[in-house]
């Protein structure tokens, strides 16, 4: 087999045989998990475009959303979180330092680590823009910039106030669907993504994906064009509504997903129907190559690519054969963490239903 393998590898190199036949070749000897992927890392752009306190739900859709795929692996230096208002710091709060997305207040998605990357007047139209095409200024730190390439999966989810054919940035300029879908253009010519997958959390939201017409670009909406999307429940504590409704039970399946899960973006692409949402959702999936009911959720919500051991390991490293660490302060660490049965988890976000 590995001869046979290895002549028709050299047929392939003095192209004497067709392309598709090396390809498949090629493929037969590569392990099943690793073809099925077509993406080498993840990016997340998570966008909320409202000011105001009585918008309070939209710094906590987008604070859920980023707690979700930090926990799904995806780190922060390639998460840009926008956040139009710095509610934690709001006089209205009555508990400054902190947001919740649930009545229950079990937990502060507001936590010690949320790395707001634009904040305030700084979301903008343009900065939004200037991002996903990667024409920032000079200068701009690194933490602002979308640095995927033609291996990136991109996840962008915007959360704020839409109508037909808009999406509006702190209630005082808007970016049009047209707008949107020149940008995304421009990412596929300059090949700044493998795929992107847009998840909009606005009223008349389906209207933001009407006009893309690049390849590779599958979009979900909280509400058709007429529809309004709605928000979930008010936290009597504060008085305002705390989270919308798609959010919510976009959240409340992401708690189920695990870094290793086999759940479906297909799966994902039915969490809120009508009878929970309210609104209906949209999909727009012509311009995505691949079934939805095939592609893993963590190919955009997490980081994790398929590996298959194919060597036996020694699972007893570090061995003894150096004296100078046989002793150290790192072995003795080493075999603490070994005999440790202590796991770190995230505490789940939803823990009692409202």
């Amino acid at each position: 087999m590995s001869y046979m393998f290895s002549f028709l590898a050299l047929c392939c190199l003095l192209h004497l045989v067709p392309l598709h036949s090396c390809e498949s070749a090629i493929d037969s000897r590569i392990p099943e998990g690793f073809q099925k992927g077509t993406h080498t890392n993840n990016w997340a752009v998570l966008v909320d475009t409202s000011r105001f306190w009585f918008n309070y739900r939209h710094v906590a859709n987008v604070l859920s959303i980023y707690r979700s795929v930090k926990r799904l692996g995806i780190p922060d230096s390639q998460i840009i979180l926008m956040v139009a208002d710095d509610m934690p710091c709001n006089l209205r709060n009555p508990r400054p330092a902190t947001v919740f997305n649930n009545a229950n207040e079990h937990i502060n998605v507001y936590g010690d680590d949320v790395e707001v990357d634009y904040r305030g007047y700084e979301v903008t139209v343009e900065n939004f823009l200037r991002l996903l095409i990667g024409r920032l200024p000079p200068g701009t730190p690194r933490s602002k910039q979308l640095l995927s390439d033609e291996g990136s999966n991109v996840l962008v989810y915007l959360t704020g106030h839409g109508g037909d054919g808009f999406l509006k940035f702190q209630d005082s300029e808007e970016i049009s669907s047209q707008e949107l879908a020149d940008a995304v253009e421009q990412m596929w010519q300059k090949r700044r993504y493998n795929e992107m997958f847009f998840v909009i959390d606005t009223c008349q939201a389906s209207s933001m994906y009407d006009k893309m017409y690049s390849p590779n670009v599958l979009a979900v909406a909280s509400s058709l064009v007429g529809e309004d999307s709605l928000s979930h429940h008010v936290d009597p504590a504060i008085g305002v509504y705390i989270i919308d409704r798609y959010t919510y039970y976009a959240l409340d399946f992401l708690e189920r997903v695990e870094p290793d899960s086999r759940k479906t973006l297909g799966e994902f692409l039915k969490v809120c129907p009508k009878r929970l949402c309210i609104s209906t959702v949209g999909v727009r999936r012509d311009l995505f190559r691949r079934n939805p009911d095939k592609v893993l959720i963590t190919d955009f919500f997490g980081a994790v690519r398929p590996v298959e051991v194919v060597a036996a390991m020694d699972t007893n490293w570090p061995q003894s054969t150096n004296l100078a660490f046989k002793n150290s302060t790192l072995q003795v660490s080493y075999k603490k963490t070994k005999q440790s049965n202590l796991k770190h988890v995230y505490s789940p976000q939803f823990p009692l239903k409202t």
